[in-house]
C-alpha cells in the first residue's frame, strides 16, 4: 500500500509523533517518533537525554553554534528514533515491517538502525541536513514519504 493510499492514517499518526515531541527537553528540536503496524502503535519516543541524566533544559545545548546535521557526538540526546527503538527492545515488541512516524527526518545514525531493524517505511514532515540517511533508506528499499503539509 503506497503513502498516497493512506493519507487520513498518515497525518493520524504523524499528529501523535507532534504530541510526544513535545516531552522533548532539547533547545535546537523537539522531535517526536512512533512505530506502527497494521494501525496500532508500537512504541514511541523523543529527544532527550539519557535516563538519569541532567537534559539540555537544564545544563544548556552542547551544540550551541554547531550546524545542524553535524557533531552529533556533541549531543547530550538520544535522538527521538534511536528511543523509540530502544523503547521497543526494552518491552519486547518486534518493529520489524513497521512505518515509522517522525516529525523530523532521520538522521544517519538513525536511518541505519532501522535498515538493520527491518522498518518497511518512513513517514517524517521535517526536512533534515543528511541527503546520506534518504539514500541509505532508498538502498535498502525502504519508502520514504515526506508529508508536507503542517500538522
Amino acid at each position: 500500500m503506497s503513502s498516497a493510499d493512506r493519507p487520513d492514517l498518515d497525518h493520524y499518526f504523524m499528529e501523535i509523533a507532534t504530541v510526544v515531541a513535545k516531552r522533548s527537553t532539547c533547545l535546537r528540536n523537539q522531535v517526536g517518533a512512533l512505530f506502527v503496524k497494521n494501525k496500532r502503535i508500537l512504541s514511541s519516543g523523543y529527544n532527550g537525554a539519557p535516563a538519569g541524566l541532567q537534559h539540555c533544559d537544564q545544563v544548556g545545548c552542547a551544540r550551541e553554534g554547531v550546524a545542524s546535521g553535524t557533531r552529533h557526538e556533541l549531543c547530550r540526546a538520544v535522538h527521538a528514533e534511536q528511543n523509540a527503538i530502544i523503547q521497543a527492545a526494552l518491552h519486547g515488541v518486534s518493529i520489524e515491517g513497521a512505518t515509522l512516524y517522525c516529525t523530523h527526518q532521520p538522521c544517519i545514525l538513525c536511518a541505519k538502525m532501522m535498515i538493520n531493524a527491518r522498518v518497511c517505511r518512513v513517514v517524517y514532515q521535517e526536512s533534515y541536513p543528511d541527503d546520506t540517511a534518504l539514500q541509505f533508506l532508498s538502498q535498502a528499499g525502504i519508502e520514504v514519504f515526506q508529508l508536507t503539509e503542517k500538522i
